[in-house]
């Protein structure tokens, strides 16, 4: 049997196109249905299409990857993957925008030892690259939260509005859930608000 080249495609979001990855795997002669896209985070490898894939994988095929970090972004996991698809499945990975990660250019020990040693410091790259995004992400929303930014949904408050439908509630002639329809909350926040503005009252 032929052996066949597959494509692994992996963007972050749903937001993000694919277009570029996809250009480079057809210009390497990849069809279609042996391209394999996953639309989520590469924290690990627990991915469908990933998964999808390596079952197909078999002895001397080819898996072309656009970049490493969109194999994956942890350091430990990348390194077994590859270890696992390279030894174990003994498929060939070539990484298109890093010609060193060419397996198919190593069948000696010194160039398979040269594409390990350059996968080792990549894959600590993409780790260290990703913590390092991690870092900033909270150094700016603690900046943020000392501006006095709110995060999450705003604190519900007593207003004008919820007192005059209070008041209606109070006196039955409203139900509890028109109450929250007309003050537009939910049932929990409803009573907490209920129960602060009792106790306001009870304290005048």
């Amino acid at each position: 049997m032929e052996n066949r080249k597959f494509g692994y495609i992996r963007v972050s979001s749903r937001d993000q196109n694919e277009a570029r990855q996809l250009q480079s795997m057809k210009e390497v002669g990849i069809s279609d249905r042996d391209i394999f896209i996953d639309k989520q985070s590469g924290k690990d490898f627990n991915r469908e299409q990933y998964q999808s894939l390596k079952h197909h994988l078999r002895d001397g095929d080819i898996l072309y990857i656009h970049s490493l970090d969109r194999f994956g972004r942890n350091k430990e996991e990348i390194l077994n993957e590859w270890m696992d698809i390279t030894k174990n499945i003994k498929a060939d990975i070539v990484v298109l925008d890093m010609p060193l990660l060419d397996t198919t250019k190593y069948q000696d020990s010194l160039g398979t030892f040269i594409s390990d040693l350059v996968l080792q410091i990549l894959s600590w790259l993409a780790e260290d690259e990703r913590e390092r995004i991690k870092k900033r992400q909270r150094e700016g929303i603690d900046i943020a939260l000392k501006n006095g930014v709110q995060f999450g949904r705003p604190k519900a408050e007593i207003t004008e509005v919820f007192k005059e439908v209070y008041t209606e509630w109070k006196a039955g002639r409203i139900t509890a859930t028109e109450a929250m329809r007309r003050t537009d909350v939910k049932r929990t926040t409803f009573y907490k608000l209920l129960k602060e503005y009792e106790d306001q009252q009870a304290s005048l």
